[in-house]
């Protein structure tokens, strides 16, 4: 269930400075927040699907860390990743 190259890439292209830039937290988040989408719907299919559930919290903790840092670096960056992202409503 994970994500597709094409689908990555497109991520990558989108949030990254160049096609190559897979590490900058932006793109990491971004990739992070499509892969809880899709867990999420797969949870609503299968809900006692327990093993599924514990790797979309660690995704979830993993992605609450990294947009902690950017909020701690850059507070203006943060507000643009998450508005881009769709995180608060």
């Amino acid at each position: 269930m994970s994500l597709a190259k094409t689908e990555k890439e497109k991520i990558i292209l989108e949030h990254g400075t160049n096609s190559a830039d897979t590490g900058s937290v932006e793109v990491q988040v971004a990739l992070f927040t499509e892969r809880i989408t899709q867990l999420t719907e797969h949870l609503r299919q299968h809900p006692k699907d327990f093993a599924c559930r514990r790797g979309l919290l660690r995704l979830v903790g993993k992605r609450r860390n990294l947009l902690n840092y950017v909020r701690r670096q850059d507070i203006e960056r943060y507000r643009a990743l998450i508005e881009r992202l769709g995180l608060r409503k």
